[in-house]
């Protein structure tokens, strides 16, 4: 009776959520659809599983924490690592302290990354099950 059209994709440039330029976030924030971040965030950034989402972090936008989403278009500072299972797209003014996991990445002139381009399928730059924590935890004893 009810249909909802949920979308499939996300739009190029679609912005569901803004963050402005004087807003600072401290803590994780879980979000879906188009993300814009102008202000800055200490915490974690984390797509919701299953759900189409893309992050853009604009030229004057600082993210301090890890960034998990399928699309990731960083123009600013982020200090952490990243983990796309779509695309990295790393702008002119994008200054990157930390490594990118990505399936595809497009760098332009300009942009500066310290840290490591890791390749890594789809599956792979998705979140790590608990359980594999745990495993990991438990072979390093």
């Amino acid at each position: 009776m009810f249909k909802t059209n949920k979308p499939t994709q996300i739009r190029e440039g679609q912005v569901d959520t803004m963050i402005g330029p004087q807003v600072v976030i401290r803590g994780d924030l879980h979000f879906s659809g188009g993300l814009y971040i102008e202000g800055r965030v200490i915490g974690k950034l984390v797509a919701q599983d299953g759900q189409p989402a893309s992050l853009t972090l604009a030229e004057n936008g600082s993210i301090e924490g890890e960034v998990r989403a399928p699309i990731v278009v960083l123009n600013g500072e982020l200090n952490g690592d990243v983990y796309a299972s779509e695309r990295v797209e790393l702008a002119a003014k994008a200054r990157v302290q930390g490594n990118v996991h990505y399936k595809v990445v497009e760098m332009t002139a300009g942009s500066m990354l310290t840290g490591r381009l890791i390749h890594v399928d789809a599956h792979a730059a998705a979140l790590p099950s608990p359980e594999a924590l745990i495993t990991a935890d438990a072979l390093m004893d």
